[in-house]
């Protein structure tokens, strides 16, 4: 039997092959500690070295901007919460959205149990922020704006210029969530007035386990954990130089690729829309305005399917989430498509579709007749 179909690049991706030659000699050979003045230590101190130059090429950064961490989370945590505590004294108030990624949420609502104050700015049946919005929310005691780049479950991208000139405007610390969109559409730190930026290694074919966080020059955090002097003093500890060397190869494939892995991925996601409405006969909606939105995702409600049941049904030939959360007695809709105002009747018959660099047309056609048979076998 031939393996599943993996539409769920948004949950993470495969690693690269190019990236796992990259890191081998690194896990095998060059094994030295990155602080030892001997040839094998240099050698890794080296490879850092050159990964951080290759993600900052990525995002349009500097270098000495870049800080190595485990993953997009560590980065979201590093980023807000080491502002909050390095600005206390200016101030408790931070402006987020209603649909960022628990890996936010989470840590605001750390805060608000140590007394910040966040205000969770609404977003439109899109997931789209308004900037109007986020310039009416900003207070004189506001001192981060944190609002994430494209959103996870539908794809929606937010208006980063537009939010990073109202936080400049107003001399605000400006951080995004880049973790789905990095590698995916172009980033440019310069041009969008964002202070800080997180990325998640395993998003864009590199390891789990590995990430960044990109802090302008001009911008001073507390830093979380103590020890050594790594990565600034922010990040202590041996670095992880075989996941460095392979986040620094994605970022490198990512750039050089990136016009081609769009192009790909918006023609596999038309495909698959396409071939879903013409094969299935189903009434299906998006959540998303694909215009809007990265090339690779696809948020579609299937009118009267349970997606729970068609995401298990199809599991053992496409690979898809669903856009609630089924419990013995209940449907949870995700807090994404509450925010948006989805109803309970669409979020429980949403999918979420994400494509890749290696999705095929073979594996779109398969998905589509799979999809289409399974979801016309749950009409009541």
């Amino acid at each position: 039997m031939n393996k599943p179909v993996y539409l769920d690049y948004n949950a993470t991706t495969p690693i690269d092959p190019e990236v796992v030659d990259e890191m081998l000699p690194y896990l095998w050979t060059h094994f030295g500690n990155p602080s030892s003045s001997y040839s094998i230590g240099r050698k890794s101190k080296d490879a850092v070295m050159r990964a951080r130059r290759q993600v900052a090429d990525l995002i349009h950064a500097h270098p000495d901007e870049i800080i190595f961490t485990s993953g997009g989370t560590e980065s979201n945590n590093m980023a807000i919460r080491g502002i909050a505590f390095a600005n206390q004294e200016k101030g408790k108030h931070i402006i987020s959205s209603m649909i960022e990624h628990p890996a936010v949420t989470e840590v605001c609502k750390y805060l608000e149990t140590l007394g910040w104050e966040v205000t969770y700015v609404p977003v439109d049946h899109y997931g789209r922020v308004n900037p109007e919005e986020v310039g009416k929310a900003i207070r004189p005691d506001t001192v981060l704006i944190t609002i994430m780049h494209a959103n996870n479950e539908v794809g929606t991208i937010q208006p980063l210029t537009e939010i990073g000139a109202i936080a400049s405007k107003n001399r605000i610390i400006f951080h995004t969530d880049a973790a789905q969109s990095v590698g995916k559409i172009e980033k440019d730190v310069e041009k969008s007035g964002i202070g800080l930026l997180s990325i998640a290694g395993h998003k864009l074919y590199a390891p789990k386990g590995i990430g960044a966080l990109y802090i302008r020059k001009d911008i001073r955090i507390e830093k979380l954990i103590y020890g050594a002097n790594q990565e600034k003093g922010l990040r202590p500890g041996t670095e992880n130089v075989p996941f460095i060397v392979a986040l620094g190869k994605a970022c490198e494939i990512a750039k050089r690729d990136l016009d081609k892995n769009q192009e790909h991925m918006y023609r596999m996601r038309e495909r698959l829309l396409n071939g879903l409405r013409e094969k299935s006969g189903l009434a299906v909606s998006l959540n998303a305005d694909l215009k809007n939105c990265l090339p690779n995702t696809l948020s579609i409600a299937f009118e009267k399917v349970d997606a729970h049941a068609l995401a298990s049904l199809v599991s053992n030939e496409v690979l898809l989430s669903t856009g609630s959360a089924c419990h013995a007695d209940s449907v949870e809709i995700s807090s994404v498509l509450d925010a948006m105002g989805v109803d309970l009747l669409t979020a429980a018959g949403t999918v979420r579709i994400s494509t890749g660099k290696f999705t095929t047309e073979e594996e779109i056609d398969q998905a589509i007749q799979a999809i289409s048979e399974k979801a016309f076998r749950l009409l009541p």
